[in-house]
């Protein structure tokens, strides 16, 4: 570490990236998060419309559509409060990316097939009518912003405020001493 002549040390570039990294980080937990969560919420009390929802992809036997229809509302919102606590952050994030593979997969397959669907990801869901847009640009562009959020979560420390790093769950992925995330000798902190 280099000092001042006042013995002050002088912050490395190193230490303001791994500051600002673990922000991008929360930011990206929350957004996910709290995205899975809203989903989730909407979909927990009209369980026929989620069903319905997933049945009109027509990629599913219909006994399978209905146990995920019913099944994918408690998967979102579990996983969205885990990423908004930071709770089991990785493996949070991970279910939280392959369910954005599997919308992006879903969407994509409808739209190639020529359906009309309400994607019914955040309720909804079915058949659009013959003047609506799908929407599955749009969509799809919001999913893998979504799966972008995942694989940064996964590959990066948990971020501020994660009760993964207060619970010493956060592996080698956290910050330590090596990357400037020290306090000063004195213990104060120098950020």
């Amino acid at each position: 570490m280099v000092q001042l002549a006042s013995g002050r040390p002088v912050l490395s570039p190193l230490r303001s990236v791994v500051t600002a990294l673990s922000w991008v980080t929360t930011v990206a937990r929350l957004v996910l998060g709290v995205s899975l969560f809203v989903a989730g919420a909407i979909k927990i009390g009209a369980p026929a419309v989620s069903v319905q929802a997933v049945k009109a992809y027509e990629l599913l036997p219909d006994t399978l559509a209905t146990v995920v229809g019913h099944g994918l509302p408690i998967v979102e919102i579990i996983v969205g409060i885990l990423l908004v606590l930071g709770l089991l952050t990785r493996p949070s994030a991970v279910v939280g990316g392959v369910l954005m593979v599997a919308f992006i997969v879903g969407i994509s397959s409808a739209w190639a097939r020529g359906l009309r669907i309400d994607c019914g990801c955040f309720g909804g869901g079915g058949t659009v009518g013959a003047d609506q847009d799908p929407g599955y640009i749009w969509e799809l562009l919001r999913d893998a912003g979504f799966l972008l959020c995942a694989a940064w979560i996964v590959y990066k420390p948990p971020g501020r405020f994660a009760m993964d790093s207060a619970l010493g769950l956060a592996g080698s992925r956290e910050p330590g001493p090596a990357d400037g995330d020290e306090d000063d000798e004195d213990g104060s902190d120098t950020d």
